[in-house]
């Protein structure tokens, strides 16, 4: 009877989420996010529980972002991660403090193989806390926070849901090129991602900005938003 009412649930959920909710969404002033050849969700999963919803702005800097990115690197794809969901500015898509109005997105950092070319692979299962730790030249946000007792800052670690790829590397030259697209579009208002990366892709667009101890950490992913 449980298995029964669980099937019928989640049949009724499936339903609700790819045939009803696309429809309402733009009631409230968002849309789903377009996938196509150029973006693509890191996992099925951000749909599935419709953390794929944006303003259509968004959406429309999304796949100029998608589509310069993929032409300069042919095959290789933006990948996201946490949007907004579809109803209601100022409902908390939790964890995060501020992916509650539509304007907000996370996507995947890049990595390459052992030759250098550029992979769509990733190093997480989720996407997440999969970090590109500091150098010891480099600002070291992470332990300054904590000090702080800002004790979230280190939390996604244990959202991974696995590493995976362990062979890949961090791409400078792969996510710099991405980062700089994403500041260069004319949507785009700031770009979040920890000081350290900054300073070692070189990024000095002033769109680029540290988000703050009370924040998680940036150096597994990249939170970009509009203006």
């Amino acid at each position: 009877m449980k298995i029964q009412k669980f099937g019928l649930f989640f049949g009724l959920y499936c339903i609700s989420t790819f045939l009803i909710i696309p429809y309402l969404a733009p009631i409230f002033g968002r849309e789903k996010i377009q996938n196509t050849e150029y973006i693509q969700a890191h996992s099925f999963f951000y749909k599935l529980a419709n953390r794929n919803y944006v303003k259509p702005e968004l959406n429309e800097a999304l796949q100029e972002i998608g589509i310069e990115f993929g032409e300069k690197h042919y095959g290789i794809k933006l990948s996201y991660l946490d949007a907004n969901f579809p109803f209601l500015d100022g409902f908390p898509l939790l964890p995060h403090l501020s992916h509650n109005d539509g304007k907000k997105i996370d996507v995947t950092l890049y990595y390459e193989n052992e030759k250098g070319i550029l992979s769509n692979k990733k190093k997480s299962i989720s996407g997440y806390g999969a970090y590109v730790v500091p150098k010891n030249e480099e600002v070291d946000q992470i332990s300054i926070c904590k000090s702080r007792g800002n004790w979230q800052y280190d939390f996604p670690k244990y959202l991974t849901l696995g590493k995976i790829n362990k062979e890949l590397q961090f791409s400078i030259s792969g996510t710099r090129d991405f980062a700089n697209i994403i500041v260069s579009n004319s949507g785009v208002g700031k770009l979040f991602i920890e000081p350290h990366l900054k300073s070692r892709l070189n990024l000095t667009n002033p769109k680029v900005r540290f988000h703050g101890c009370q924040a998680v950490r940036h150096d597994d992913h990249i939170h970009f938003q509009l203006k």
